[in-house]
């Protein structure tokens, strides 16, 4: 049922084929893994098909590892009328002496489609019910707030688009 389940969790074992030259798994397999997830999280939540719309303010604060369980959390903390924001954070932890790093964070924001001609749809409402989800709340409408207004600065050194 929609506006229902407010969390997911993805595991992974980083595999050799997840990494870079340097040994580490890449960036991008971690911003794959990512994606998978909070588009399990924006789907279970909306009840409908979602895009991608945003991944924003993405750190790689400590390397994966091949071997490690990489465990990949979403947590609702906003919606708009079809957007919903998850705050993300990638744990990496050695499966041999079980210590766990915070590898990434970032919040990914979807937006929920309607079926028939693939225009926005609303989603289910999501309000803070405690001190920790508001102050997510609050984190989450300040990095919209930076969003629009880096596209806003992109915008202007876009070929063929007047700034």
């Amino acid at each position: 049922m929609p506006g229902q389940q407010r969390e997911v969790e993805f595991r992974f074992l980083a595999e050799p084929t997840d990494v870079n030259f340097g040994g580490k798994v890449h960036g991008g397999m971690v911003m794959k893994w990512i994606d998978q997830a909070g588009y399990a999280a924006a789907v279970g939540w909306s009840g409908r098909y979602c895009v991608t719309v945003a991944l924003g303010g993405i750190q790689f604060v400590a390397p994966i590892l091949i071997g490690d369980i990489v465990n990949v959390r979403c947590k609702l903390i906003h919606t708009g009328n079809s957007s919903m924001h998850f705050a993300v954070d990638v744990v990496a932890r050695d499966i041999k002496t079980s210590v766990e790093r915070v590898a990434t964070s970032c919040v990914i924001s979807f937006v929920a489609l309607d079926a028939p001609d693939g225009k926005p749809t609303a989603v289910p409402p999501w309000l803070p019910l405690n001190d920790e989800d508001r102050r997510l709340a609050e984190h989450a409408r300040r990095l919209i707030e930076m969003s629009k207004a880096m596209e806003v600065e992109v915008g202007r050194f876009r070929p063929g688009v007047p700034g």
